[in-house]
């Protein structure tokens, strides 16, 4: 940027920053004659009715009809809109439903209500009651008898109403965000219909809902860098919940055969368009089942979530129809990387000397201890899992990757472990469950070996846990899913930070 367009921004800059003091100073002083009048934040207006309810109810009814019949009506919102002409005016305002437009005029409201409806602002709150009735241009709207000034908006909202035009300021702002920009608002009213459903799917399939910690003394669960904390009254070291997984086993271990929770889980990682180091994860558990059922009971439970929410199970994510109707394909991790890079022989794919080259070649580290199974898992995760677009099953991670998982009957080096991909990210992540306490114990000391050796994100060995399934749990599968990226997936959101209110940000200077 040259030195003279430098200085045209900055001038730019500060004289939207002048014009935005003077309109707060202006409203603060109307503000002032506000209190000087009275209660300047009245808290007795009744609101009975909702814009929606009564587009969907009266939408169809002529001015004839609504004349006929009077529906009187007490609504309030947010005015967005505003037009003041002689001795009539209009004002859209906006409620958690939709809009709906007010006609306020001397003949039914009065002059000095109309007046004083004159000197409000932009986002001020109004409380209104009225009759419904069709405008000349056909448009329904609420004829206004007494109108109410509820709050005082201090702050100007966005110009032109089109919505914050920087990104990361909608992130900051996201209050502002749902005012202005309605697919925000309905980005998160699906996200509460997705979670919503999946509570009714479990729930009546007979899973009891729980709650589990969430400040644990040995973070488990998962491979992932933990949040630290420190209890003062127990003078103790704690970490926030990476995942609730060992927690919901010992529910099992105790007789609660099937479990769910919906959780808040925290990781010390990455933020990225996929990653929110606060994110929400459904996680549940059921007794005498294994990972086939899950895979089965997970396309059931995502058909049902689509056609229930969005009343199709066909979606459009990024301009790419996924059609989530047909079975989804199962392949393991090698048949995922030769479908799409069928130049790599079962030969090469075998060879440890080979995935390593390959490997280094791609820019990707690999440890001395890292095995067959733990390269193919590298070499997958670089070149193919953001290819998988369609729905797909990768099924039998290596057993030296999935420390908690069952080991597979036929082949031990492999883990009867599933994880799902749709659109190029993981999804859900589900397996039969490890239930040997002395093959657990075994995987938890890898892991803390692995993690004595440098390895952050490498589990603790927790002798708690190993105590409890000393004591016995059932033959079980349980399985983890994302609820952001589902939301992502379902509201055709890029980033994770658009189906996150407040989503994690730098510290803003």
């Amino acid at each position: 940027m040259t030195e003279d367009a430098l200085e045209k921004s900055l001038d730019e800059t500060l004289d939207r920053l002048h014009a935005e003091i003077k309109l707060v100073e202006d409203r603060r002083a109307k503000l002032d004659v506000l209190r000087k009048a009275g209660n300047a934040f009245p808290n007795d207006f009744r609101r009975k009715d909702f814009s929606s309810d009564l587009h969907q109810q009266y939408g169809k009814h002529s001015n004839e009809m609504l004349e006929a019949e009077p529906r009187v009506v007490n609504v309030a919102g947010r005015m967005m809109l505003k037009r003041v002409m002689g001795k009539a005016s209009f004002a859209t305002v906006q409620d958690m439903s939709g809009r709906i437009q007010l006609y306020i005029a001397n003949d039914t409201a009065g002059a000095e209500v109309h007046d004083a409806f004159k000197h409000y602002d932009l986002g001020d709150i109004l409380g209104a009651g009225g009759t419904l009735f069709r405008t000349r241009t056909g448009e329904l709207s609420v004829r206004v008898t007494n109108l109410r000034l509820l709050t005082k908006s201090l702050r100007p909202l966005p110009e032109k109403f089109h919505g914050l035009t920087d990104q990361e300021q909608k992130y900051r702002q996201r209050y502002l965000d749902l005012i202005t920009n309605e697919n925000s608002r309905k980005v998160f009213i699906t996200r509460s219909r997705i979670i919503q459903s999946i509570r009714e799917f479990l729930v009546a399939r007979d899973y009891l809902e729980v709650e589990t910690p969430m400040m644990h003394p040995i973070p488990g669960g998962a491979a992932a860098r933990p949040f630290v904390t420190h209890h003062n009254a127990l003078d103790m070291q704690l970490y926030l919940r990476i995942a609730p997984e060992l927690y919901l086993k010992r529910l099992m271990i105790g007789g609660m055969e099937r479990v769910f929770e919906i959780n808040r889980s925290f990781r010390n990682e990455g933020i990225s368009t996929r990653h929110n180091p606060e994110f929400t994860m459904l996680e549940f558990y059921e007794a005498y089942q294994d990972y086939t059922y899950l895979m089965d009971l997970t396309e059931t439970m995502l058909r049902e979530l689509a056609a229930k929410v969005l009343g199709t199970t066909r979606i459009t994510y990024q301009g790419r129809e996924i059609d989530l109707a047909p079975p989804f394909e199962r392949l393991t991790i090698t048949q995922a990387i030769q479908k799409f890079h069928p130049e790599y022989t079962d030969a090469q794919l075998g060879d440890r000397s080979f995935l390593i080259s390959t490997l280094h070649a791609l820019g990707i580290a690999c440890k001395p201890e890292d095995g067959i199974g733990g390269l193919q898992l590298a070499l997958f995760d670089e070149t193919t899992e953001h290819l998988l677009f369609e729905p797909v099953f990768i099924v039998d991670y290596p057993a030296e990757v999935s420390p908690l998982a069952r080991r597979n009957d036929i082949n031990p080096a492999v883990t009867d472990r599933f994880e799902l991909y749709i659109a190029g990210r993981e999804i859900a992540n589900g397996f039969s469950e490890l239930n040997d306490p002395e093959d657990q114990a075994a995987r938890f000391l890898e892991q803390a070996n692995a993690k004595e050796a440098g390895d952050v994100e490498a589990m603790h060995y927790d002798a708690d846990f190993i105590h409890a399934l000393e004591y016995g749990l059932p033959p079980a599968a349980g399985e983890g899913i994302g609820i952001d990226r589902l939301v992502m997936l379902f509201t055709d959101s890029p980033s994770i930070r658009d189906v996150i209110l407040f989503p994690q940000l730098r510290q803003e200077n």
